[in-house]
């Protein structure tokens, strides 16, 4: 998910409870901060009679995208600089550079734009992988309308049988890389059985290449444009799948160039070393297109300089496979320019004293905090804030690590009573106004708000309504009494509570501490609430580095520095629902799904669950993680959708029953999306499908909204 962050101030109360100054001023602070952020989607542009600027004329009858593929134009049009090198003789013309059959970007809002220009935007580091998420230019398949539908991508049709055990998709006759080589299946099949299926190479059969058992599919390609992907049992959510992430950089590779790989790759080349295949070797490097120059891609611009470090710089690609509709081969942006900016301070300056054009704020740490400050110097920076949905069941989160090596204490933890007692001694009501300004809803922690589960029928809504509010309440008094109960009780009179057997019971929120500000400041909240009721409470930042195998190794007792964004459909990304594997709140049972099915399975049965290589450990039987994975696994090989539906809904109860096994703050706040005034066919938050989607990686914002078709107004200015 986009991690976004947020304010550190904090409203001060004395002690007779009366607002103190600082207090006093900051509620203004809030309100007028909230203020803002409800001009930032009005089209309003700062003066009254002003004209709408292009980044922010949205318009509620441009809604969303075609949800059927849209027939290709009868003649193709290019940039200047390339009907240039046509004439020139360096290229052959558009039309025999598009496929047969190129995709038109289907988006209501668009209007056609206009060719040149240079975009400046900005990256924590010149390697870094949310670059990528700009470009959707090598998806097999694409979400569209906030993942309402799934639409065509490299993949032009596709089709499977009665019981979904067998998928056939056809690619687009006519592709190319951007170094102007044919594009076949031959590069899927590339990928397939000489990275994935080599046991050398680090790339691991994706989720869409199994089936409802676990098992690896069978791939073939019976011809230059058709590959079939046969399952040992039904596998219904291919296609959701296939239209994850930006495929060939945050999720799975697809495909590689093998006329350009296949010299770094031992079967073809003799020469090539032992170490080929590792983060260091002539292989990985090579293949990365974001920072080797020579690495074809299939996106609307390919790199043309890298400085590392410094800035990375891109050019249209002159092979690239998508148009407008009226036949205008895209990017409309000749040139981009991506500068590191390490620092989020530093960015955040830089950002209003205008010297970038276009950005998703999270990537930088913007948050809604920053939002006043931006619309102050946006006469300066000339660049407008506009805001659309996260989408996401909770922002800042906390939540305990349900498999904790201390055995006591994990059988407190596991004690479903215990952590919602801490839920209703949360006042998230100061969440929601001190770190998202009064936007979003409050939440106990749920999967996405826009998953389809929960939107599909009244039962849907009303099993979302049920999960959201089950432990939403702020009633500490009602939380004191519940640990009353527990015996959670102060027994030697220090005004902290113990632990049931009279031990000392300290709750350790900890996190990795580069976490943006809007975790840390509900680590205060938490940590204040929890306090109000005898819990001795403490803040633990934890090296980033480190943070990952001290939770896998169930060394950690708790996570506050995450937040839960999945979507668009709870079962195609679902490990905040089910436990399967070690980075979420049940690490070892997690780990321990990862291997079933497998010869590890039946390993070390004898070994202390936290000594097993890895770690891993059965859950409890007739527990809630055991028949999480029974309803899970029946989902998998479940073929109607609606029998999907509900079988979430029958994990969910499990959730609301026995959870909350995360515990959430506020669903669904806006995140910041950055853009230059100039700038056209910018989507606002009422040109979205479902008002935005931002927090899922697996959802790709902005990618899925096709900056190549953003334009400048007059694009020599830029």
């Amino acid at each position: 998910m986009v991690r976004r962050t947020a304010t550190n101030n904090s409203a001060d109360e004395n002690e007779q409870g009366g607002l103190t100054r600082r207090a006093l001023l900051y509620g203004s602070a809030v309100t007028a901060a909230a203020l803002t952020l409800a001009g930032c989607n009005s089209g309003s542009g700062g003066q009254e009679g002003r004209k709408k600027t292009a980044a922010q004329a949205g318009s509620a009858n441009r809604k969303g995208s075609a949800r059927k593929p849209l027939a290709a134009p009868a003649s193709f049009k290019e940039a200047p600089s390339l009907a240039a090198q046509v004439k020139q003789g360096k290229l052959p013309p558009v039309e025999k550079r598009l496929p047969d059959n190129p995709y038109v970007v289907p988006h209501n809002w668009l209007e056609p734009g206009k060719y040149g220009g240079n975009l400046r935007m900005m990256i924590p580091a010149t390697d870094d992988g949310q670059l990528k998420e700009y470009m959707y230019g090598h998806s097999p398949l694409r979400w569209l309308n906030d993942g309402l539908d799934i639409g065509p991508g490299l993949v032009e049709s596709w089709s499977s049988n009665a019981d979904a055990s067998e998928w056939t998709l056809h690619f687009r006759k006519g592709l190319k890389w951007s170094d102007g080589q044919p594009w076949t299946t031959a590069d899927v099949m590339f990928w397939w059985e000489d990275m994935v299926l080599n046991e050398q190479h680090s790339e691991v059969p994706p989720d869409e290449a199994k089936s409802g058992k676990g098992t690896v599919m069978k791939m073939t390609a019976p011809d230059d444009y058709t590959i079939v992907m046969k399952f040992d049992a039904p596998a219904p959510l291919t296609a959701d799948r296939l239209a994850m992430w930006v495929n060939r950089g945050i999720g799975p590779g697809w495909m590689e160039p093998k006329h350009y790989m296949k010299q770094f790759h031992p079967k073809y080349n003799k020469s090539v070393g032992k170490n080929w295949a590792t983060a260091d070797g002539e292989f990985e490097k090579k293949r990365n297109w974001q920072i080797n120059p020579d690495s074809p891609t299939m996106t609307g611009w390919r790199l043309k300089s890298y400085k590392e470090g410094r800035q990375s710089g891109w050019e249209r690609n002159p092979y690239y496979w998508c148009v407008d509709r009226q036949g205008n081969q895209l990017p409309y942006v000749d040139t981009l320019t991506a500068s590191a900016v390490q620092n989020q301070e530093v960015a955040k300056l830089q950002i209003q004293q205008g010297k970038i054009d276009y950005l998703l704020g999270g990537f930088m740490g913007v948050s809604l905090s920053d939002v006043s400050g931006l619309k102050a110097a946006q006469s300066a920076s000339k660049t407008v804030p506009i805001l659309w949905d996260a989408g996401d069941g909770t922002g800042a989160a906390f939540f305990f690590n349900y498999d904790y090596y201390d055995e006591k204490l994990r059988k407190l933890i596991r004690e479903p009573k215990f952590r919602q007692a801490l839920s209703f001694a949360f006042n998230r009501e100061d969440a929601q106004k001190t770190i998202y300004f009064n936007t979003g809803e409050k939440t106990t922690g749920t999967m996405s708000t826009k998953a389809i589960e929960y939107h599909v029928n009244d039962e849907g809504k009303q099993v979302y309504k049920q999960w959201r509010d089950s432990y939403v309440k702020h009633d500490p008094e009602k939380a004191k009494a519940i640990l009353d109960a527990l015996g959670v009780v102060d027994k030697d009179g220090d005004g902290k509570r113990e632990a049931p057997d009279g031990s000392k019971l300290i709750v350790r929120l900890q996190y990795a501490s580069n976490v943006g500000s809007d975790y840390k400041k509900l680590n205060e909240l938490l940590v204040r609430d929890w306090k109000a009721i005898g819990i001795d409470a403490r803040q633990f930042p934890i090296s980033p580095e480190a943070y990952g195998t001290e939770w896998n190794t169930g060394k950690l007792m708790s996570n506050s520095g995450w937040g839960v964004g999945d979507g668009p459909n709870c079962l195609v990304y679902p490990q905040w629902l089910v436990p399967l594997e070690p980075s979420r709140w049940a690490p070892l049972e997690g780990q321990f799904y990862n291997v079933r099915g497998t010869p590890d399975e039946h390993k070390q049965k004898n070994v202390d669950p936290f000594k097993r290589t890895p770690p891993r450990m059965e859950p409890e039987a007739g527990g809630p993680v055991e028949r999480l994975w029974k309803l899970y696994d029946q989902s998998k090989t479940t073929v109607d959708e609606m029998g999907r539906h509900r079988l979430v809904w029958e994990m969910t109860k499990i959730h609301v029953k026995e959870g909350p096994f995360f515990q959430g703050s506020v669903s669904n706040a806006p995140s910041v999306m950055l853009a230059h005034q100039e700038l056209k066919n910018v989507p606002r938050k009422e040109n979205l499908g479902q008002g935005g989607f931002t927090a899922p990686w697996i959802h790709p914002t902005p990618a899925v909204y096709d900056p190549e078709t953003v334009f400048w107004s007059d694009p020599e200015k830029h």
